[in-house]
């Protein structure tokens, strides 16, 4: 299995050998654009894996801050109370750069960056760029893929 993200199309596809098309899923990607360097609030380009799974067995809606359950469960009445936060939800697969100089080490490293795919409240709209760097994804589809791919998947994310 491997990932490839098209920024162009805000699209997230999971393929098997061959390039086969398992699944596609509509993603929301950087509203500042792509880009490599910390604190850009961009999506970074190129080859990653995915380093990290997080959240397994964790409920639907589970916020998460700094990559741990806050013990709060998303809801409007909850983001109305906190209307600036930037949610983090279900699951996040957390990406590793591969290339070393462009999206690894650095003032470029995916992964200090903290860029993830992660959930986010089904009122995201998706389709769009919105995010501040990383990919976001509607609960249910997240849900899909987390349980489709391993630690170690490859992803590719290009214009």
């Amino acid at each position: 299995m491997r990932i490839h993200i098209s920024i162009d199309q805000q699209r997230l596809d999971l393929l098997a050998e061959q390039d086969k098309l398992v699944k596609s899923y509509l993603i929301s990607s950087a509203k500042n654009g792509v880009g490599q360097q910390r604190g850009s609030f961009c999506t970074p380009l190129g080859k990653h894996i995915i380093r990290a799974k997080i959240g397994d067995q964790q409920p639907i809606n589970t916020v998460f801050v700094k990559r741990r359950p806050t013990g709060e469960i998303y809801t409007p009445e909850l983001a109305s109370r906190y209307p600036g936060r930037d949610w983090i939800l279900t699951r996040i697969l957390w990406l590793s750069g591969c290339e070393i100089g462009f999206n690894r080490l650095g003032r470029v490293d995916t992964m200090r960056r903290y860029i993830y795919i992660h959930g986010s409240p089904d009122s995201a709209e998706m389709g769009k760029p919105g995010s501040i760097g990383c990919i976001r994804m509607h609960n249910h589809d997240l849900l899909d893929l987390f349980d489709r791919v391993p630690v170690g998947t490859p992803v590719e994310i290009t214009r």
